[in-house]
């Protein structure tokens, strides 16, 4: 079961999932309410997301906007302040609850510090909505949309042991791990991915972590800054590489990569394989050049669009469909959830999985 703590994950494939999707009434394993009567279609619907911290986000923040309204909802979308603390979340929340939302869409800030938001939402009807991070530790939570999280940390794990074996057929391969900010449930559901396929090179000797800092607290940047990873890796390049050969980076996002490549050429030395994740214009470009090896394509596109379904079928008085419930358990019950699947992309991928991106295709031509 996929609890916020879990340092081990079941995992079941995507396909399969699809197969037990469903939509209704009470779930006796989750323990989800059926949806309440359907509201007006012209209600409020909130929507409360992280800090502009990767464009993700910013475009997800735009999508709502234009995706509630084409729907015939009003929107109050708003965007924790740059600090990336959870007070203005929360005020954010508490103040859509009393502006009578019908529904309020949250991508957690912090995502162990919003239960008593989550329970005043519950308590004044609306129904609340886990967006990408799943909430943690209360009761009230309703719905969690997301993508397969393990999954893609599982698929940039394999992603750099295949790019340093391309290089370097023959091992032993020196590797560094980096994870996402420690108040991100996500940044430790990508890292025990990762490390489900690492691991048991590591125990063989096959991946050598040379600086010995494995454990995602000794890896994690705080608030997923740049500058962060770039200090980090700075000081494991002093610290570690003198001499030695660097052949691998895990990184969790695009924003983190770029930081972590450019300490890399600062110090004169070789661009090894780093992963990433987000699809982010900047890393797209790198990837085509040849320097960062690979990203996770999570389309906000289509995870917003499943969001708004969700929305659109509590308006009508009917359970959201959903493909799991089973796996996600945040501590105080298990979460009706609605996965979908990522994609890992290199360069030899990059144009088939951008053919229909609009912003993305036309960096992916020869």
């Amino acid at each position: 079961m996929r609890t916020f703590f879990a340092k081990t994950v079941a995992i079941g494939a995507i396909s399969m999932l699809a197969l037990t999707a469903c939509g209704g009434g009470r779930d006796e394993e989750s323990g989800s309410d059926a949806p309440a009567k359907g509201f007006a279609a012209n209600s409020l619907i909130g929507v409360a997301l992280p800090a502009k911290t990767s464009e993700n986000w910013v475009l997800a923040g735009d999508l709502f906007t234009n995706g509630l309204k084409e729907a015939g909802f009003q929107s109050d979308v708003q965007y924790a302040g740059a600090s990336t603390t959870v007070a203005d979340q929360q005020a954010q929340i508490t103040a859509m609850v009393t502006k009578g939302a019908k529904v309020i869409v949250i991508g957690a800030t912090d995502a162990a510090q919003l239960s008593t938001q989550v329970a005043a939402a519950h308590a004044a009807g609306a129904k609340v909505i886990a967006y990408d991070r799943l909430i943690t530790n209360t009761p009230d939570l309703d719905y969690y949309v997301a993508f397969d999280n393990f999954k893609v940390g599982q698929l940039q794990g394999q992603a750099l042991l295949d790019g340093m074996k391309a290089k370097k057929p023959a091992g032993p391969y020196n590797i560094e791990l980096f994870s996402g900010s420690p108040d991100d449930n996500n940044a430790g559901v990508f890292f025990n991915g990762a490390m489900d396929v690492l691991k048991p090179e590591i125990d063989k000797g096959n991946v050598v972590v040379a600086s010995k800092q494995t454990d995602v607290k000794q890896t994690a940047i705080q608030g997923w800054k740049a500058e962060g990873a770039q200090a980090r890796m700075d000081q494991l390049l002093t610290s570690t590489y003198g001499s030695k050969e660097l052949d691998g980076v895990l990184s969790p996002n695009d924003t983190l990569a770029r930081a972590i490549i450019t300490s890399i050429k600062s110090a004169g030395k070789k661009v090894p394989v780093v992963t990433g994740q987000d699809s982010e214009v900047e890393s797209i470009k790198s990837i085509m050049a040849g320097e960062q090896y690979m990203t996770i394509n999570k389309d906000t596109r289509t995870l917003v669009k499943e969001t708004i379904n969700m929305v659109k079928a509590l308006q009508a008085g009917n359970a959201p469909q959903v493909n799991d419930q089973k796996s996600y358990n945040n501590g105080s019950k298990v979460v009706d959830t609605f996965l979908l699947p990522p994609v890992a992309v290199t360069k030899a991928n990059a144009a088939e999985a951008y053919a229909n991106d609009p912003k993305l295709a036309p960096l992916t031509k020869s």
